[in-house]
């Protein structure tokens, strides 16, 4: 790299502070296949000859065996993944190594190992979000009739099922999923050919660069193909969003396993104990994805800081989107995993849920729709269940232990039918509207999921 303009080699302590190899060999087999397909478009310019090319990809498909199976030397005063690779192919041999970086940069070649790391790492993200789908939709399957309090600002709001909670957390996880996958099309343009900024005026056909790696479209101005981040802090955010909606999830867990709640235990197999007291079971792997969430947020600040004051093209400074980039996608297939094989073996302690379910105050909403069903508008109505809410909590019992008489001092609309409001199931039932927690609705959507996935 300084051969030719710099008279000796950069000082040790700069090579140490400038190499990535250390984190960027990770793209060895996209960088490869790179090679490949850049030498093809070599040999049909007349560029290699047939003998050139057979040698380059049979010195390629070794290094690439050598580094699968950890033979491989990496050397640091090389700086990256692409010359070490390179330095290596030429030693070996010769004349047509040398050849193979013409009509490309270091810019446009690691925006391309990028590209088809991303596109590959968000395909296997995709599977994974579809196996946890399919996971949590067995859980709403055999949990759907299973009732159990909705909460909201942490406090029982109303009553919803087992089932109707979990399939929340498969629309979330299909935003994710639909997410990455447009990511992924985003990702889906060929940067090989920008070359430094400029291109370069050895033109190679381009288009067929394209069909032997995948991509569908070409980059349209080689500044921008170079300079481009914005698919990697895309997906860093995506992968940050999975985070989150495994946080949630993971705090939904945590809280119902404690004795306090008592709507779940965990598994031995994913639990831990404590140093100190014999009798704890922990939620580690749980609390593990809460706190892993915020180290993708973390690794997405973390680009979209450096990205934020770069001038057109490329700067050193991206050197500094890998590290971030991997951890995540580590990160978040990891989590995604551990939830895969954790929620099947999560016991469900669905009398204490139901019991929960059937506080009478849970459904505090359904007398005040009575109350409108009869005439009343609806303020008043919510006005009117508040202060015999108010007195029930004053007599220190439940909403259904007033008196049809105390309910009639309040409102004369309170007829023999109210006590019918507090039969649970029936409630439930009634809740028929797109997206409400009706048991039929919530079958529904079982069934839904199930053609879907």
């Amino acid at each position: 790299m300084r051969q030719g303009r710099f008279e000796k080699p950069a000082s040790e302590t700069a090579q140490l502070y400038s190499e990535s190899v250390s984190i960027d060999w990770r793209l060895y087999s996209q960088d490869i296949k790179g090679s490949l397909a850049h030498a093809a478009a070599l040999a049909a310019a007349g560029i290699l000859t047939k003998d050139e090319h057979e040698q380059i990809k049979a010195g390629l498909t070794v290094i690439e065996a050598e580094i699968a199976a950890g033979e491989f030397r990496w050397e640091r005063s090389l700086e990256d993944v692409h010359m070490n690779i390179e330095a290596v192919l030429t030693k070996r041999i010769g004349v047509a190594g040398a050849k193979l970086h013409t009509a490309r940069s270091r810019n446009d070649q690691v925006a391309l190992d990028l590209r088809l790391y991303v596109k590959a790492e968000a395909a296997e993200v995709c599977a994974r979000l579809r196996a946890l789908q399919r996971v949590v939709l067995s859980l709403a399957e055999q949990h759907q009739n299973v009732l159990m309090p909705g909460y909201t600002h942490l406090q029982r709001a109303q009553p919803v099922s087992l089932g109707h909670y979990f399939l929340a957390h498969i629309e979330a996880l299909e935003r994710d999923y639909s997410r990455v996958f447009a990511c992924a099309e985003r990702a889906d343009i060929l940067p090989l050919g920008a070359g430094a900024l400029a291109g370069s005026t050895i033109v190679l056909d381009r288009e067929l660069i394209a069909r032997q790696l995948g991509f569908s479209k070409l980059s349209q101005n080689s500044l921008d193909a170079v300079g481009d981040r914005d698919f990697v802090c895309e997906f860093l955010f995506d992968l940050a969003l999975i985070g989150m909606h495994l946080s949630r999830f993971s705090e939904d867990l945590i809280l119902w396993s404690t004795a306090e709640f008592g709507f779940i235990t965990f598994s031995d197999d994913f639990a831990t104990g404590s140093s100190l007291m014999p009798q704890k079971k922990n939620p580690d792997m749980a609390e593990l994805t809460r706190g892993k969430t915020g180290r993708l947020y973390g690794n997405l600040i973390a680009l979209l800081t450096t990205m934020k004051g770069l001038p057109a093209s490329y700067n050193r400074d991206l050197q500094e989107d890998k590290r971030p980039l991997f951890d995540s996608v580590d990160t978040v297939k990891d989590a995604l995993g551990i939830f895969a094989a954790m929620l099947p073996e999560v016991k469900v302690n669905s009398a204490k849920m139901e019991t929960a379910a059937s506080d009478p105050n849970l459904l505090a909403t359904d007398l005040a729709e009575y109350l409108v069903k009869k005439g009343m508008p609806f303020r008043e109505a919510h006005e009117t269940t508040g202060r015999l809410v108010a007195r029930a909590i004053k007599a220190g019992h439940a909403l259904n232990n007033v008196s049809l008489l105390e309910m009639q001092e309040v409102s004369r609309l309170f007829e023999d039918d109210v006590l019918a409001v507090f039969d649970l199931r029936s409630s439930m039932a009634k809740r028929t509207a797109l997206g409400a927690p009706a048991p039929q609705n919530v079958a529904a959507q079982i069934a839904r999921w199930e053609s879907l996935l």
